[in-house]
């Protein structure tokens, strides 16, 4: 397991990351077995997730918080003032482009909505491409154009939603992320790619790719039967 910290590792090239959103989150999960098989377990999320726009893809840098909403903050105004700014901050420092990614750590997630058409249009212009949450979303209607969105669920009510830590560690859906992480992310779900195997996903993606294409094309011809995908599997005739 590497013990690189996200935050001083620097981002990946501009080249990688066009490569990495060329591609969905299983194969990029794919390719991570091989490049960094120790992550074969860990490191995505585990739970199915809402998807609003199903060609959302993003590939950012995770800006992270938690929050509740069952119950007010007890806060003063302006204690809770200077949270949302830090966490403003917090969500528009570089590098860019960024997905934010939130933790509701109510006992039941998704009481209410940090989420909405204000919330998504602030991230958007201060550079997320979208949230991660396990929490709720709304405004689906009004939902800044463009940003993207992977929620536990959809709901009408903000309730007593606040912010309750920002910077910080969170697990979402069984994955977990640090401020600065890699993240893969579609309709699928999400990926923490780790910043010193990013680079290789790409070509390994390829090549499996290509390996699974012999798979697919012989099974879609009119002559497969189980002999031609025994061979296929086992071309030097052992089983």
């Amino acid at each position: 397991m590497s013990t690189e910290d996200p935050l001083s590792a620097g981002p990946s090239s501009l080249g990688v990351l066009d490569a990495l959103r060329a591609l969905d989150t299983p194969t990029v999960c794919n390719a991570l077995e091989v490049v960094a098989p120790h992550r074969r377990a860990y490191g995505y999320t585990t739970s199915p997730l809402v998807c609003p726009d199903p060609d959302t893809v993003m590939v950012g840098y995770a800006r992270t918080a938690t929050i509740r909403a069952n119950a007010p903050s007890g806060r003063s105004g302006d204690n809770d003032l200077a949270m949302r700014v830090g966490y403003y901050r917090h969500m528009a420092e570089g590098p860019q482009p960024t997905i934010t990614v939130i933790e509701d750590i109510d006992a039941s997630p998704g009481y209410g909505a940090w989420w909405g058409e204000v919330n998504s249009s602030i991230h958007a212009g201060l550079g997320s491409l979208g949230v991660i949450t396990n929490g709720s979303i709304r405004d689906l209607g009004e939902w800044a154009p463009g940003f993207g969105a992977l929620a536990g669920s959809i709901g009408p009510s903000h309730a007593w939603v606040h912010v309750v830590e920002y910077a910080v560690p969170v697990t979402v859906h069984g994955m977990s992320v640090r401020p600065g992480d890699l993240i893969h992310a579609d309709r699928h779900g999400a990926v923490v790619v780790p910043a010193d195997a990013a680079a290789d996903v790409p070509a390994a993606a390829a090549k499996i790719a290509a390996a699974e294409r012999v798979l697919i094309d012989a099974a879609r011809s009119e002559d497969f039967s189980i002999d031609r995908l025994t061979a296929l599997l086992d071309p030097k005739g052992d089983h």
